[in-house]
């Protein structure tokens, strides 16, 4: 792995600052003989890859539109994404490319004049092409971007009510409580009926939801209120002294939290009383490798659970977990509606048949695993996203495929689809022989990295490996631990060996592939943008 990697360096490094410095030249190379097909491209905003009703993570969530995509296709349990943030995955999603290459490493960052977004090569292949939602990559603009014929988008992160889209450059506001995931979700429909027959199309059917603040369609509000919650395994792992924290166990007012919540079934009986007696007893430990205990959690991890993106003070105590919960699983299901009804057109027509059909989510999203919200970090439920595909032509359907996939994919797969080769300077590889079942060498690891954002601070820079049995992660920049977890063993993540004396030599293979990656491919420069909008910190709220 190691060798091929440095056989590959001086290659990519050459592809990596043609990409860096111009605009690669828009060719077409057609595969021969290849039947172009249709293809229908649908993402959702921090959608975690286990939340589907067929997955049995939650057991009163229900999905009947991602079911039914999953049983009448294939179904990938081990889909990553390169970076777990909306506009460098965007940015993967669209280039193919890992953020480090394209640039566009966090939700401010402009998206570099030379990239080439794959559905440009589509357009050029006599494809036509629409985008509908939210593009969130680069500037904070709703104005059409290259590659797309018809055009609806919005500002940033939208609006769930009463949206205003950009429609072919012109602005258009809507009121009576229009619902964003329903409107985005018509006009793509609308616009298949309208599209030229004699030519394949390419829609990209782009969602908000389920990012948060989460608001549900009305007709979905209050669907789980009654349903009881389970609170993941390492829910409290980060609840461990902090050196330097006033408040040592991380957890904010222990005594007026027990007498509101003592009796709930989120916590262990007896718990929230046995943190207050530790906190007011509490002693500096006499060796600073105490501080990370047995299980060896990161301070960044122990001082972000009372944070914005943290349990005991998410989004500043805006919401209680219990709501936070149950409000994104009934955002949701406008998403799964909406593939539903995408699907029954489809089939209207007669067009399931022979139509690639993907689903993925941008990024997962934590749901108080470390004692942690939302996405960033390369713990699994950050790191993994929902990947179902159809298209009976291509694949049967029920299938399972284990393979690591990554959102770098996307793009080489859909245009092999198109009859399109893969250009020069795509990353990703096509997932078409796993579909078709065919007997390939397919990679054994993927690599992960995040730069930090001087608008949430709480995440460091970091970058990891993982392959089937282990995964680790490298910080830059902090004083604190990095980590390795055996995933076979301890799939929730929960027993950093980082200080064990028996993997001593798995750490460093898996430091030195990563190195070997980032070097590979032009990596080993952390691009950096400008930022110009405040912390969301409670601590530095209004700095610059």
């Amino acid at each position: 792995m190691r060798q091929f990697f440095l056989l590959t360096t001086l290659f990519c490094l050459s592809v990596w600052g043609y990409a860096q410095n111009s605009t690669p030249s828009l060719k077409v190379d057609r595969i021969a003989n290849a039947k172009p097909r249709n293809v229908v491209f649908i993402l959702s905003d921090d959608h975690r890859f286990d939340f589907m009703g067929f997955t049995g993570k939650v057991p009163w969530l229900q999905t009947p539109g991602m079911d039914k995509l999953a049983k009448e296709g294939a179904y990938f349990p081990n889909a990553f994404v390169t970076t777990s943030l909306c506009s460098p995955s965007r940015a993967s999603i669209l280039t193919g490319q890992f953020s480090h290459t394209h640039t566009v490493v966090d939700n401010s960052a402009p998206a570099p004049k030379s990239l080439i977004f794959f559905p440009q090569y589509l357009q050029k292949a006599g494809y036509q092409t629409s985008f509908f939602g939210k593009w969130h990559m680069g500037e904070d603009s709703s104005n059409p971007r290259p590659g797309f014929d018809h055009w609806e988008s919005f500002r940033g992160q939208g609006v769930y009510y009463n949206p205003t889209l950009n429609i072919n450059g012109r602005e258009k506001s809507y009121g009576d409580s229009t619902y964003i995931t329903d409107l985005l979700t018509e006009h793509a429909i609308d616009w298949l009926k309208k599209r030229n027959k004699e030519k394949p199309f390419f829609l990209y059917l782009s969602h908000k939801a389920v990012h948060s603040e989460f608001e549900p369609a009305k007709r979905h509000l209050g669907k789980y209120e009654h349903e009881k919650i389970t609170l993941p395994a390492s829910f409290y792992t980060s609840a461990q002294p902090v050196k330097g924290k006033s408040n040592p166990y991380g957890l904010r007012d222990y005594k007026s939290t027990a007498n509101q919540v003592e009796d709930s079934s989120d916590y262990p009986q007896g718990f929230l009383k046995e943190r207050a007696q530790k906190a007011d007893s509490f002693q500096e430990p006499a060796r600073q490798e105490d501080y990370y205990g047995e299980a060896r959690m990161p301070d960044w991890q122990k001082m972000q659970r009372e944070s914005w993106h943290g349990v005991d003070y998410m989004y500043h105590g805006a919401m209680d977990f219990a709501t936070f919960f149950k409000r994104y699983c009934e955002t949701l299901l406008g998403v799964d509606e909406s593939i539903e009804s995408v699907m029954d057109y489809l089939k209207q027509e007669g067009l399931d048949e022979s139509t690639l059909v993907i689903y993925m989510g941008d990024n997962g999203f934590a749901f108080g695993e470390h004692g942690l919200i939302d996405k960033r970090q390369f713990y699994e439920e950050s790191v993994k996203v929902p990947f179902l595909v159809r298209c009976p032509d291509i694949l049967k359907g029920g299938q399972t495929i284990n393979s690591m996939v990554q959102n770098i994919d996307v793009a080489p797969t859909i245009l092999e689809v198109a009859g399109i080769k893969k250009p020069e300077q795509m990353q990703g590889i096509s997932i078409v022989p796993l579909l078709k079942g065919e007997d390939v060498t397919w990679r054994d690891r993927i690599f992960y990295e995040y730069y930090w954002e001087y608008a949430f601070p709480q995440t460091p820079t970091m970058h990891g490996v993982r392959t089937d049995r282990y995964k680790y992660i490298h910080y830059h920049g902090i004083w604190d631990t990095n980590e390795l977890y055996d995933l076979k063993n301890d799939p929730h993540e929960m027993h950093n060996l980082i200080s064990s004396a028996q993997h001593q030599d798995t750490i460093k293979a898996m430091l030195g592939e990563m190195y070997d990656w980032l070097e590979s491919t032009g990596g080993m420069q952390i691009p950096l943008k400008r930022t110009m909008y405040p912390h969301l910190d409670h601590r530095n709220k209004g700095d610059y």
